[in-house]
């Protein structure tokens, strides 16, 4: 027993109970903020006044908590200021924002474009650093955790949601139909694809607005246009060879260009003219955008899916085991950064967001023949009050409710177990048997006795008192 309770402290120390939540958290306000506007790149107001005008976008900063009184004077702020006076402890953002004039760079000042909530022992967090003295002087327990936010004087905890995946296919038999489905995700966002391969053998993918395409048809779009490219870029067994042959006739489509004509009818494209261009941006921007959105990664996607249609025939055959989508190898979890970045993503890029904003703000501008100087088109508070409501009631891109929860407080062993929180998407009001049950591979990542009971026993979860979560890799390698 004093062996574990060493080695407990040991990695309560050194690795820290919520610390995947932390460094997440850095990793976003570090990283991602960055590539998100980098991503941007450039704001051009649609203008005929504007014609020559745009706004660069270059560094992002992050300052440190502060609040702004009702003087106007603005200081730094601790967290237990924050919980007594019922504000959000947060940070600014500032943003570089170079005007350019018929090619010419004008000067690149710093906008303060929102207020970011701050994270208790983040690195942008006054706490981090601070030891147990220090701690209770500034009014804090002397064993703060952190991990959770302040927002209108409650504690917010931002809950590790289980998804499957991304990028990878699971493949499994459905009323003795072969299935394929995928979620490709690319920057956040993410188009989910499902294939299939029915009784007779016919292959067909479902993606956007394309249900149940023939997928031979798809491959001749994305270049391979003959038989025989088709034949050879499935490479399957020569038993099987048939069953490709039953696709390549399915429909009369002898080569690309038809194909391209073919999803065009098939989008309700009515205009000829915009049939190609439009059958062109859906293959390039929705189909697998993981692998790339450009015309160049087409032959990429092509063999992506020659190798899922020849796994599908495998399977179908009994060549191949189906998997078990309810290994955890098959699940990912998201925490506070990865939520944070499509939150932001979305205020930042969606309708009425934060860029159209600017460039609503420029046009209404520009009709009184004037150019405004940058600081004076950004609305601060848009970013500020989206993030803030979204953390404070819990409702998220996508349609997602209960995100974000307040901090349980009954003792500290509840706390850190809310901290530690796993929830499942899936809908409480169906069966779900399957995801529910414990699984052999939860050992020693997931708590097998702590769920509630009721609808969400199985679906709520808590991560195993010493299991970590690893950061990942990159997209690119």
């Amino acid at each position: 027993m004093e062996d574990f309770r060493t080695l407990l402290k040991g990695f309560v120390d050194e690795k820290g109970l919520v610390k995947f939540q932390i460094d997440s958290y850095n990793n976003f306000v570090e990283n991602k903020l960055q590539e998100i506007f980098d991503e941007i790149g450039e704001i051009k107001p649609e203008s005929e006044r504007l014609m020559e005008f745009k706004v660069k976008l270059g560094k992002v900063r992050v300052g440190r908590p502060s609040v702004k009184e009702s003087d106007g004077s603005i200081r730094e702020i601790f967290p237990s200021e924050a919980r007594i006076r019922d504000l959000t402890y947060a940070a600014p953002i500032f943003l570089e924002m170079t005007p350019v004039i018929g090619g010419n760079e004008h000067e690149t000042k710093e906008v303060k474009i929102g207020n970011l909530p701050v994270m208790l022992k983040s690195r942008l967090c006054h706490l981090e650093g601070l030891n147990k003295e220090e701690l209770i002087e500034a009014g804090e327990d002397p064993d703060e955790p952190g991990g959770y936010f302040i927002i209108n004087g409650t504690e917010r905890v931002l809950t590790l949601i289980e998804e499957i995946t991304p990028n990878k296919v699971i493949l499994e038999i459905k009323d003795d139909e072969a299935n394929g489905r995928i979620t490709s995700e690319r920057r956040g966002w993410g188009q989910k694809h499902t294939l299939q391969r029915k009784k007779d053998g016919l292959l067909s993918i479902s993606f956007a607005s394309l249900k149940k395409f023939p997928l031979t048809v798809l491959l001749r779009a994305l270049g391979l246009s003959s038989d025989k490219e088709i034949i050879e870029s499935i490479n399957a067994n020569e038993a099987f060879n048939e069953e490709i042959y039953v696709n390549l006739y399915e429909t009369d489509i002898t080569d690309t260009e038809e194909a391209l004509e073919y999803i065009g009818k098939r989008m309700k494209v009515f205009q000829k003219e915009y049939r190609k261009e439009r059958a062109e941006q859906i293959i390039d921007k929705y189909l697998l955008p993981h692998i790339g959105q450009e015309p160049e990664d087409r032959a990429k996607k092509a063999k992506y899916l020659s190798r899922i249609a020849l796994n599908l025939i495998n399977l179908a055959h009994g060549v191949i085991e189906e998997d078990d989508i309810d290994h955890y190898s098959n699940k990912r979890l998201k925490t506070a950064g990865d939520l944070l970045e499509i939150l932001v993503r979305s205020i930042l890029l969606g309708k009425w967001g934060l860029i159209e904003r600017i460039n609503y703000n420029y046009k209404k501008i520009a009709k009184r023949g004037k150019i405004p100087s940058v600081s004076t088109v950004v609305e601060s508070n848009v970013l500020t009050n989206q993030i803030n409501s979204s953390l404070a009631t819990g409702m998220w891109v996508g349609g997602r409710s209960g995100v974000s929860q307040r901090l349980e407080r009954t003792n500290f062993t509840r706390s850190l177990a809310h901290l530690r929180n796993v929830i499942s998407p899936l809908s409480t009001t169906q069966e779900h048997f399957k995801a529910r049950e414990l699984h052999s591979t939860h050992w020693g990542r997931l708590d097998p006795s702590e769920t509630p009971e009721g609808p969400t026993i199985g679906l709520r979860k808590y991560m195993a008192l010493m299991a970590e979560i690893s950061n990942g890799i990159s997209r690119e390698e």
